[in-house]
């Protein structure tokens, strides 16, 4: 049974920082391209930052420079280092495991505040 279990969000106040963690269990992880998504209010789900199993990463413009993708294989865990956030950055946060399928978690609800 794959699970994708998401953590640290929270309420935060302009300018601040969260780091998001997503612990995976029942897939191959290492082997497997991570993915952070998030959907706000009344819009559609948006992918936010990659990694794959190469280490490469990828950021939506709207990240680059303040939001930090990376994984710990030894720990089966993603990790999304936010920093400068912005009251548009405010959304649900999911984690999403692709490789010949795609999982997700059940998402982790980011407030930013001013």
């Amino acid at each position: 049974q794959v699970q994708l279990v998401e953590s640290g969000g929270g309420l935060v106040q302009t300018g601040g920082s969260l780091r998001l963690s997503c612990a995976a269990s029942g897939i191959i992880f290492s082997l497997h391209a991570m993915n952070w998504y998030r959907q706000a209010p009344g819009k559609s789900r948006e992918l936010v930052a990659t990694i794959l199993s190469s280490y490469n990463t990828y950021y939506a413009d709207s990240v680059k420079g303040r939001f930090t993708i990376s994984r710990d294989n030894a720990k089966n865990t993603v990790y999304l280092q936010m920093n400068s956030l912005k009251s548009e950055d405010t959304a649900v946060y999911y984690c999403n495991a692709n490789r010949y399928d795609s999982y997700w978690g059940q998402g982790t609800q980011v407030t930013v505040s001013s």
